[in-house]
């Protein structure tokens, strides 16, 4: 097999698809031009939800519990990939892999309690004050 050869003859076809990519891509975005709509109104820019007229912005503010609980979430839900993979190989890791995997989720489970311990997981609002407030709130109220 003449080596030389070798490296055109797999480059071609992924050439020949961009090239094929890059025109079919020319040609729909030129045919949308060409063909499209120009007519700019009143409401052209205008937000459109179900018929309703926008009232306010769009800009809300979140609190920083969100963003934390989204990085929480989204920091287990890469571990569970992990774990899947490593059951999907469960065979050809042997203990090695069981061992390692369990140190992994010994660790899932230290910062689980830690994020617990600092109050991360606490999203909604607190029982025991809401409590406290309604048996303050009975008390102060006269009874008829």
């Amino acid at each position: 097999m003449n080596s030389s050869s070798t490296p055109n003859t797999l480059l071609w076809p992924f050439l020949v698809y961009g090239v094929f990519v890059v025109l079919l891509l020319t040609l729909i975005i030129s045919l949308s031009f060409f063909l499209g709509q120009r007519r700019k109104d009143r409401a052209t820019g205008q937000p459109y939800e179900s018929g309703i007229l926008a009232t306010g912005s769009a800009r809300l503010r979140f609190s920083a519990q969100f963003y934390l609980v989204a990085m929480i979430f989204v920091i287990f839900d890469i571990e569970v990939v992990f774990i899947v993979l490593w059951a999907l190989a469960f065979k050809e890791l042997g203990w090695p892999g069981y061992l390692s995997i369990c140190v992994f989720i010994g660790l899932l489970v230290a910062v689980l309690i830690y994020e617990w311990s600092i109050g991360a997981l606490d999203f909604g609002p607190n029982g025991k004050k809401i409590l406290k407030a309604y048996h303050k709130f009975t008390l102060k109220r006269p009874v008829s």
